[in-house]
């Protein structure tokens, strides 16, 4: 037998996995394009030192992916 509060519960567990791996993954994504536009920026003439701080927003943003995951991953039951 069905149980409707078990069903909704399971409904907002799978929802918000998704909407987590969906911010992770953009996340990720813009910290990757912030590394290859200052991979490209030094390749024409720019210097590290002069990109510290957008290396900076993408190490950040990495951070903030990785705590993300480490998050959810550590408040996920395990598959029965």
């Amino acid at each position: 037998m069905a149980n409707p509060s078990l069903d909704a519960l399971s409904a907002q567990i799978t929802n918000a996995t998704t909407v987590e791996a969906s911010a992770t993954a953009l996340i990720n994504g813009i910290a990757a394009q912030i590394a290859s536009a200052v991979q490209a920026a030094i390749a024409n003439g720019a210097t590290a030192a002069e990109l510290k701080p957008v290396s900076d927003l993408g190490t950040a943003l990495q951070a903030q992916s990785d705590a993300l995951q480490a998050a959810v991953t550590a408040n996920t039951p395990a598959a029965p």
